[in-house]
């Protein structure tokens, strides 16, 4: 369990985290969410013990392992897959100790928990991890030091996600991924069976994960049960709820109020004005919550241009003359065309975007451009590239010197950057901020063509919707490389695979590629490391034994889920007597009917303190005996 208790920090004055708290159960996959800037990487530095809080305490469960990604990537001459099994310090300290220890009795004791850890088939659980996240089996024997900074980050989380840690912190994991990566990381955290808390602004994988939301806003934390969109629900039914309690709590202040100013002078009535009084000090004002705001994208219409805008007749493209990186292209783009690229990183599909945005030249073949094209290009390389001393108009003008200011500053608007924000600094800008500049940048000419290469990974939640709504509301063509399976699914209508040097249209859904992503990397980690593996049980047995395994914690399941189905139940009665407790001149019209409605409240909130203290227990009866049964496995 993870308590967090009463946790405050301030930076610089401003308060990040003020009177925090949460209670995380064992084995829960949450989703730590929240604005840029909210506090939750510090709120993960916290429990990892890298920061200390001026007033309130963390808590996690005696024994448990936390793991995090480190911060700087392994950059060594240790080869991918030792250095990912070098992250289990108990195994190496084990597997040494069996070399040089002599009692028999302790030799047998090392032994038998080395079995207990799985420790001889380390190897191959190594190596498919590594192939999730990309890596080939040559690529796992090469040395860290030959791989870029975003692959060897890769490499850090393989070497987390080994260590199996009872905690696993994941902050962004995917922003160094692809969608293989990103649908294989689901996939896998899906099984996990440690507590997860997970940050991440990727609303498909919040859904498709998570089994509860921590909300941090305001410096404040909301545990809700269920995966994203069940929050997004609960969390307005519950705005809705309160702002009609505040309404009527607001009439019956006014009541009262008017009560005491029209009766306070009155010797007859001055008790009951007092009395009137101490009820109004004691009534704790029901506060409105106002959604943080959230700047939308405007991106430019287009300028009109006759079709087709591209079309490659057996094209080769890529960076050393005579070693093509993709080949034998036959690709045609129209002005209405929304394609989005899949493929591995390394494949080609950066290569193939910057081909599009004329940033490199085809080495054979046909390559044709419309007269009129003009291409809009963005790149996560390029937030690097921004000149932290200039301001936000000056970086736009330096890009398009011939634009006067005010077409400068009316471009910026569409982007956040109205009125003072213009002239702020881009050294200055968060990354969510830089990464709506390079936006504003690359469609300042009102492009027919909008090459997008990874846009989403600095931008928050919302952002993420406002430029998912852009897209669908600009009116050109769109050619999109993205992890974020949302904004594929909602903006193309075309996939095209990047694989094996060639560019092709697939012709399924990303439900099909998902099975397909899985199934490679499934059949690539069992049959193609070196680390071998036990496969001497066969899978029929596998699926034998779990469902005995299943079947055995059944009854311990059914009484979470009739707990749960409980909860549930006086949650919504809570709510229904609530709604009707807000109605206008309830206690004026039928002061018997609201004073039974404020017991019946009482009692439902009894009787739902009672079932969630029955759904504690038997969540940890059910928690301790899948323990046991993953032990004895």
């Amino acid at each position: 369990m993870l308590s967090i208790d009463n946790i405050t920090v301030r930076i610089a004055g401003r308060a990040i985290l003020e009177g925090a708290s949460a209670v995380v159960p064992a084995g829960r996959r949450v989703g730590l969410i929240g604005r840029n800037g909210a506090g939750k990487t510090t709120l993960m530095k916290l429990i990892l013990g890298q920061m200390h809080a001026e007033d309130g305490d963390i808590e996690v469960t005696r024994g448990w392992r936390i793991g995090a990604v480190a911060q700087e990537a392994p950059s060594s001459d240790v080869s991918l897959i030792d250095t990912v099994l070098a992250s289990d310090r108990e195994r190496l300290e084990l597997l040494a100790a069996v070399d040089t220890e002599t009692d028999p009795t302790r030799v047998g004791e090392i032994h038998a928990r080395l079995d207990a850890i799985d420790a001889y088939r380390a190897p191959s659980r190594a190596a498919r991890i590594l192939a999730g996240l990309g890596f080939s089996e040559i690529d796992q024997q090469r040395p860290c030091r030959e791989f870029s900074g975003g692959w060897r980050m890769r490499v850090a989380l393989a070497a987390v996600l080994f260590s199996e840690p009872d905690l696993l912190l994941l902050d962004e994991p995917t922003n160094y991924l692809d969608l293989e990566g990103t649908l294989w990381l689901e996939d896998y955290l899906k099984r996990y069976r440690g507590t997860v808390l997970l940050v991440s602004h990727d609303r498909d994988l919040l859904n498709r994960v998570v089994d509860s939301i921590l909300h941090l806003e305001r410096g404040k934390l909301t545990l809700y049960s269920g995966n994203y969109d069940t929050f997004a629900r609960t969390r307005a039914e519950r705005r809705a709820l309160d702002s009609a309690r505040r309404a009527k709590q607001i009439a019956e202040r006014e009541r009262m109020q008017s009560f005491i100013d029209r009766f306070k002078a009155k010797a007859s009535k001055a008790r009951q004005a007092q009395s009137r009084v101490k009820m109004l000090e004691r009534m704790e004002p029901i506060t409105e919550l106002v959604d943080e705001h959230s700047v939308p994208i405007v991106i430019p219409q287009p300028q009109p241009a006759a079709p087709p805008l591209f079309t490659f007749e057996n094209v080769s493209v890529g960076y050393v003359p005579g070693k093509p990186v993709l080949s034998r292209l036959y690709l045609r783009v129209d002005p209405d065309d929304r394609i989005a690229l899949l493929g591995r990183n390394g494949n080609g599909k950066s290569t193939l975007a910057k081909l599009f945005a004329g940033r490199l030249r085809h080495e054979s073949g046909e390559l044709t451009r419309a007269r009129k094209l003009v291409v809009g290009y963005f790149a996560q390389h390029q937030l690097d590239e921004l000149d932290g001393t200039k301001t936000c108009v000056e970086t736009l003008s330096l890009h398009k010197p011939l634009f006067d200011e005010t077409n400068l500053r009316t471009q910026l608007g569409g982007f956040g950057f109205s009125g003072d924000k213009a002239d702020t600094q881009v050294g200055q800008l968060s990354g969510g901020e830089r990464a709506r500049l390079m936006l504003a940048i690359a469609t300042l000419e009102k492009p027919n063509l909008l090459v997008l290469d990874e846009p989403t990974n600095h931008l928050d939640m919302d952002a993420r919707e406002h430029l998912l709504a852009a897209l669908n509301d600009y009116e050109g063509a769109v050619i999109l490389v993205s992890h974020d399976r949302r904004l594929i699914e909602a903006c193309a209508d075309r996939l095209i695979l990047v694989a094996d040097g060639r560019a092709q249209p697939y012709e399924g859904d990303l439900d099909e590629y998902t099975r397909f992503v899985l199934t490679r990397v499934t059949e690539t980690g069992d049959t193609g490391n070196k680390g071998g593996g036990d496969k001497s049980t066969s899978r029929v047995e596998l699926r034998r034994e779990a469902a005995q395994q299943r079947e055995a914690l059944k009854p311990l399941k059914k009484k979470v889920d009739a707990a749960e189905a409980e909860i549930t139940k006086l949650h919504k009665e809570v709510e229904e007597v609530d709604a009707a407790l807000a109605a206008p001149g309830l206690f004026v019209k039928d002061v018997a009917k609201g004073a039974a409605l404020s017991k019946r409240r009482a009692e439902v909130l009894r009787a739902l303190s009672s079932a969630e203290e029955r759904w504690m227990h038997a969540a940890e009866a059910y928690e301790t005996a899948q323990a046991e049964q993953a032990a004895g496995n």
